[in-house]
């Protein structure tokens, strides 16, 4: 799929986030072999047990089962325009989980022109 297509759906997403607290509202869109997921942030009182849109996005495709998931998109709409690559990419624990379930893909940051693999994101990923 086109860059900006996915990264076009990860801010389309972004809309439906849930996000009461920090009013941060993150959309992932991401391609497993022909499908495309999306999530969202969902942001709940104890804030600790917030789901990420990339956390959300990936539990979906492999909750249908899809893969392998080979692109990764992420939009912070409300994020400043200068704000750094640093905040725009994802948090360590969605590293992680990029590490673990799409570890060959490329991955897309909103507001950011170069491309992304896992291991630009988390050179020394855990693993077993």
């Amino acid at each position: 799929m086109d860059r900006q297509q996915l990264l076009q759906m990860a801010r389309e997403a972004a809309l439906r986030a849930h996000c009461p607290f920090s009013h941060f509202r993150v959309g992932a869109a991401l391609v497993a072999g022909d499908q495309v997921f999306v999530g969202v942030n969902i942001e709940i009182s104890s804030y600790g047990l917030t789901l990420c849109a990339e956390r959300s996005a990936l539990s979906a495709a492999v909750s249908a089962g899809a893969g392998p998931i080979t692109q990764v998109a992420v939009a912070c709409i409300d994020v400043p325009p200068t704000a750094s690559i640093a905040g725009r990419s994802p948090c360590g624990a969605c590293r992680q989980w990029l590490a673990d379930l799409a570890p060959d893909a490329t991955i897309y940051l909103d507001g950011v022109e170069r491309e992304f693999s896992v291991k630009d994101l988390l050179p020394y990923a855990f693993g077993l």
